[in-house]
């Protein structure tokens, strides 16, 4: 048996102590008690995160999207190697919706970020392979703590998934970031609104040698798309720039363009309601995967569920009595 499998050894004093010194192994450890769905874990785990509170929200976080295919992992890998370079300590986490039901794809990326990989001041690290949407954000969310109190000052979340992934990524990081492809004639058509209106900019990627034409006609599509829309913030319009993450190019002005945004937050005020705002929607969320989660745990509603389901599909019962059914047995 582990000594995560042993609640009572865990000292979370020490594990606290430990991981804001910097030791790996802590943090690691850490991140699995946060994971973990053990209901004696996840007390440990919120006493460790309440422990470290003080010392985290001094990161820089950025959301990072984009279509299949686009690049991401590449872009991650080169924008964070110029990152360590440039001596920060870069954390990249991962958020998947689909990894329920696939595994998901971040751990393929992850051999694919072959400079990060090896670097001792990065750090790469999966979502949980199961679990709501909901729950794999919160315990991002946590482990973002947990990275920025072990001293990482960046921490990229990538949205592997699409649709719903966005928007949880967007609610807890300060900047959005949405990569495109050239081409964006057809791609333009396929573009939700809801990603336009989250992004704070869009970077048309692989922009190098003969892409380089489509690129540019590409970035004016996407400027024409933003101009019609309005700003989510008075001191921040977002720019389209082109970028190749194969080439490493374009890659520190876009980084410019992450700390000019962080730079007119701090001094407009803006960036410390965003996170205060955010700090409110991470507690509903979370109290709704708990709410759901003692739905899936009561072994009354279980039983009863297959015949409501049967109920409901044949018509037999509408969904609104059903749910009445359910909220009865649970005292809600």
């Amino acid at each position: 048996m582990t000594a995560l499998h042993s609640p009572r050894i865990i000292d979370v004093p020490t594990l606290a102590e430990r991981l804001r010194a910097g030791d790996r192994a802590a943090l690691a450890r850490a991140i699995t008690l946060v994971e973990s769905r053990k209901a004696e874990h996840q007390a440990l785990a919120r006493q460790l995160v309440q422990k470290l509170l003080p010392f985290t929200g001094t990161a820089m976080r950025v959301g990072v999207t984009g279509v299949p295919g686009v690049g991401k992992s590449t872009t991650i890998d080169t924008l964070g190697a110029n990152l360590v370079a440039a001596g920060h300590k870069l954390a990249v986490l991962a958020v998947d919706p689909s990894s329920s039901r696939t595994g998901g794809s971040i751990l393929g990326d992850k051999t694919r970020m072959t400079q990060l990989s090896v670097e001792r001041n990065a750090f790469i690290r999966p979502s949980p392979s199961s679990g709501t949407l909901g729950g794999v954000a919160a315990k991002t969310r946590e482990t973002m703590l947990l990275c920025e109190a072990a001293g990482f000052d960046v921490i990229l979340v990538e949205t592997v998934g699409i649709g719903q992934s966005e928007t949880a990524v967007a609610d807890m990081t300060d900047f959005f970031l949405v990569l495109m492809l050239p081409g964006a004639g057809d791609e333009l058509q396929g573009i939700k609104k809801g990603v336009l209106e989250l992004a704070d900019m869009i970077a048309v990627n692989k922009s190098e040698g003969e892409g380089r034409n489509r690129a540019v006609l590409a970035a004016g599509e996407y400027r024409a798309a933003l101009h019609i829309m309005q700003p989510a913030s008075v001191h921040w319009s977002p720019p389209v720039v082109l970028i190749s993450g194969l080439a490493n190019a374009g890659l520190d002005e876009m980084w410019a363009q992450v700390v000019e945004h962080r730079r007119r937050f701090e001094v407009s005020g803006e960036g410390a309601k965003k996170r205060r705002d955010q700090q409110v929607k991470w507690m509903w969320t979370m109290l709704q995967e708990r709410l759901f989660s003692r739905l899936r745990s009561d072994s009354t509603v279980r039983a009863m569920l297959p015949e409501l389901e049967g109920q409901v599909a044949e018509g037999a019962l509408s969904p609104t009595l059903a749910v009445e059914k359910i909220a009865a047995v649970l005292g809600l």
